[in-house]
This record gives structure tokens, C-alpha cells and sequence, in this order.
């Protein structure tokens, strides 16, 4: 008995003195894993224990999530930091997780802006892109923009493979470098890297934006015009060039994997039932009612609101109702097609 009791009296002790640990799915110095740091050193104070980011890296950023769904997700001071990729990657790829099991502490709405050389004709030029996993949505707005309205998906992936360079094995800056020493024509970059590299006295004036995604207003359930970039969300831009709204399969499709990959990008979850989740959702409130801290962090990010708590909650519930079955073969079928991803539909 008293052996028993010892046992007992160490998992408790364990539990109520081990640090916090962020679960971050890649490896050290990447965005998310940059951004996961910021909010550990900042997170800490607020809930008055120490918080350690601990990395599980692994193909397309997989594993990591995985292995917190198989392995950490029961322990009260794990906390998993996922991003736009792994809402993406649950959608279309054999994955273990799943965002109905876990409580929402916190997620950042962000953006992608996708820029491209405007000296490149839009109506007979070849694109080139630095692509890699991830780039889903932007590659399905290129050929609806580049090919115009009223195509079927068929039609869609001939028009993108003859219009489009789809350039593999760049990885993170040299995709940045290979655009501006003009290897590719287009770029893909989070709001903060374009400000930081593309805007200013010493900007080439021929690198512009073609398009963003928006953000997803929470109130009336649908993604709107990015505050930071007005006039640039794929929508707007797609009705300047062709005069109609974008519609169809395609179109559906892109909307899936949009909305799953940014309105995800930057996000904190817990087990549902973790005794920790109020408290860790009160601290995240405190934190952020910091100016010095949310001026790190947005630094990092750009200027994007936050959607804390049972809110969180609500967003996975609308993104749910995106997932149709005509959207979802859709979008498997143009990650195979159009990329050469492996993909499964997952009915």
C-alpha cells in the first residue's frame, strides 16, 4: 500500500511542478517555431510556471501533431502549437489528429501574400513558382486568375500546367532569393516578410502584390478583405480581371483549403477535459492585453487579430461546414493533378 501511495504521490508531484511544454511540429527557426518562442517567453509570467518549446520535426510537419494526438495530448501541461499547414495536411493527408478532440486556447487569424514580377504578362506569360506543401490555395487562385471564369476542373489543371512553372526543392529564404534574382517570377510571403522585404525607398517597384487570402471574420462567418492590404483579396482581384465573382468547383475548393490553412496558421490547443484550459486561456488574455508583447509578436506576424477561447471552438465548427464531398475530391484531385502531391480523400 504504501508502495502504491509512493507511485501515486510522484505522478501527482510530477504533474503539478513540470513545466508547460509547446509542442512546435518543425524544427528551430522557422515561422512557427519562431513564433511559438515568443509566445512561451511571454506566456510564462502570466501563468506564473515556466513554458519550454519542444520540437518533433518530421515530414511536412506531420509527426509532431501526431505524436501529441498519440502520445502527449492527456498531459495537462502539454500544449500543442499547430499552424495553416497542419489544417491543411488533416484535410488531405493519412494523419492521426483531430481538431474536434481538443479545446481551442488561442489562434492568430493571419494572411498570405502572394506577389509576382508585374513585368510578366498575365494574359500570355509563363509563371514560375518556388512551390512546396503549403501552397495549396495559392496555386488553385493562380489558375483562376490566370485562366478565367467558367472552367471545369479539368479544364482548370491543363490551363495551369501550361501556364504554370511549378519549381520543387527550394526550401524557406531561397525561395525569396530564387524571386529576387528573378529564377521565379512569383513569391509567397507572410504579411511581415513582405512589408520587411517589398515595401520601402529600396523596394523594386516592378515586385507587387497579386493577391491575399483575407481573414476570416468570426461574427459573420466568412473570410473578408485583409485590413493591412485592402484591394488585394483573391476576390476582389479576380472580379477586377474577369468581371464576375469566382465561382464553381474549383473555386469550393480553394475556399477548403484557404480557410482550413489561414485561419489556422498560428494556434494553441489542449485535450479536451484539461483542467488547465481556463487557466491558460486567462493568462493567454493577460498576456495580450500587454502592448510591448502583442508589438513583439505582431512584428513577427503583422498586425492580425486574435481569436481566443471557446471562440477558437466555434471557428473549427464553421470550417467544418466547409468540408463537402464535391469540395473535398476536389481539392485531393487538384493536389494530385496539378502538384503532384500525394493526397487521399478521406470521406
Amino acid at each position: 500500500m504504501k508502495s502504491i501511495l509512493a507511485v501515486l504521490a510522484f505522478v501527482v508531484s510530477s504533474t503539478v511542478f513540470a513545466d508547460y511544454t509547446l509542442i512546435v511540429p518543425q524544427e528551430p527557426g522557422k515561422g512557427t517555431s519562431v513564433w511559438a518562442s515568443i509566445i512561451a517567453k511571454h506566456l510564462s509570467p502570466y501563468l506564473g510556471e515556466p513554458v519550454i518549446v519542444r520540437h518533433i520535426p518530421g515530414a511536412r510537419e506531420i509527426p509532431g501533431f501526431n505524436e501529441f494526438h498519440n502520445k502527449l495530448r492527456n498531459d495537462p501541461k502539454t500544449i500543442m502549437v499547430a499552424h495553416g499547414g497542419n489544417g491543411v495536411s488533416y484535410i488531405l493527408d493519412p494523419v492521426d489528429y483531430d481538431y474536434r478532440q481538443y479545446d481551442s486556447i488561442g489562434m492568430m487569424n493571419l494572411d498570405i501574400v502572394f506577389g509576382r514580377n508585374k513585368e510578366t504578362d498575365l494574359d500570355t506569360g509563363k509563371f514560375k513558382v518556388a512551390g512546396s506543401s503549403g501552397y495549396e490555395p495559392d496555386g488553385a487562385a493562380m489558375a483562376m486568375l490566370l485562366c478565367g471564369p467558367g472552367k471545369t476542373v479539368d479544364q482548370y489543371i491543363a490551363c495551369f500546367k501550361e501556364r504554370v512553372v511549378w519549381v520543387t526543392g527550394a526550401k524557406g529564404n531561397e525561395k525569396r532569393l530564387m524571386f529576387l534574382r528573378g529564377e521565379v517570377n512569383t513569391t509567397r510571403e507572410s504579411p511581415s516578410a513582405w512589408i520587411k522585404f517589398f515595401t520601402g525607398e529600396k523596394a523594386d517597384p516592378k515586385n507587387v502584390i497579386w493577391f491575399t487570402h483575407g481573414i476570416y471574420d468570426l461574427q459573420n462567418k466568412k473570410q473578408i478583405p485583409d485590413p493591412n492590404f485592402p484591394g488585394t483579396q483573391f476576390e476582389d482581384v479576380f472580379k477586377q480581371r474577369w468581371g464576375v465573382a469566382p465561382s464553381g468547383d474549383l473555386y469550393n475548393a480553394y475556399r477548403l483549403t484557404r480557410n482550413w490553412r489561414d485561419v489556422l496558421q498560428k494556434s494553441l490547443w489542449v485535450n479536451k477535459g484539461n483542467p488547465n484550459t481556463e487557466k491558460l486561456r486567462k493568462a493567454l488574455r493577460e498576456m495580450l492585453s500587454n502592448p510591448e508583447v502583442v508589438k513583439e509578436i505582431e512584428a513577427k506576424t503583422g498586425k492580425y487579430p486574435w481569436i481566443i477561447g471557446e471562440d477558437g471552438n466555434a471557428v473549427i465548427a464553421e470550417l467544418y461546414k466547409l468540408i463537402t464531398e464535391p469540395a473535398l475530391k476536389t481539392a485531393v484531385r487538384w493536389n494530385k493533378e496539378a502538384y503532384g502531391f500525394p493526397s487521399v480523400y478521406k470521406p
